[in-house]
């Protein structure tokens, strides 16, 4: 018998929780521009640095608007991942 596996389709319009890797460092400052997500810096000695956001949006308009800001900074996307368990 198969295993029957859920998965809700994602939308535009769907709120989630991303995760944002960016080149370079940017001030905790710069939250409540970026839809309140947390700032924080990665310590790794010897590399580039690296900033991580985290946080739950509307939906891909406000993502697409904070990823639009993180281009206007200059600062290079390394990742985009959504946190939500699609099998929640």
């Amino acid at each position: 018998m198969a295993e029957s596996t859920h998965w809700e389709e994602m939308k535009l319009e769907t709120p989630a929780t991303y995760r944002i890797r960016v080149q370079g460092r940017l001030d905790k400052s710069w939250a409540a521009r970026l839809g309140g997500m947390t700032v924080t810096a990665d310590q790794t000695a010897k590399k580039a640095p690296v900033t991580i956001l985290v946080g739950h949006l509307a939906d891909q308009a406000a993502l697409s608007g904070i990823l639009n800001t993180l281009y206007e900074l200059h600062l290079p996307l390394l990742s985009v991942e959504n946190l939500d368990d699609p099998n929640a």
